[in-house]
């Protein structure tokens, strides 16, 4: 299925387990929303670190995923101006987020990636 947008946001980060379920209660409920409101986000996708066992060059492999942290969301946003805005900043400290939730995350990661089109090559 072709991707509709020209670039996701993808942040991830791992969360002090006591604070896991009030976590992913903000994320879901405040967070996510809020974000996803804003002008130029299309949508968000949140996933979690699985064990990984795959068929890799005709054997069974074992993946380490390292220092992957365990929570990723993925925002399609118009353009990464959308992250640069007045009103994505607003949304990002509304809640329960900034005070209650963020101060317990760990090994943050934000990356920026832009959609190849169809029938090119990087």
């Amino acid at each position: 299925m072709p991707i509709g947008t020209k670039y996701f946001f993808v942040v991830s980060m791992d969360v002090a387990a006591e604070k896991e379920d009030l976590f992913n209660e903000v994320y879901e409920v405040e967070h996510v929303p809020y974000l996803t409101a804003v002008p130029g986000v299309l949508g968000a996708t949140r996933s979690t670190r699985e064990p990984l066992r795959m068929m890799l060059a005709g054997e069974e492999r074992t993946m380490d995923p390292g220092d992957e942290p365990k929570y990723s969301v993925i925002y399609e946003i118009e353009s990464p101006e959308v992250l640069l805005s007045a009103a994505w900043a607003e949304a990002g400290e509304r809640g329960r987020w900034p005070t209650e939730v963020r101060p317990f995350t760990s090994n943050r990661r934000h990356i920026l990636r832009q959609v190849i089109p169809s029938g090119n090559t990087a």
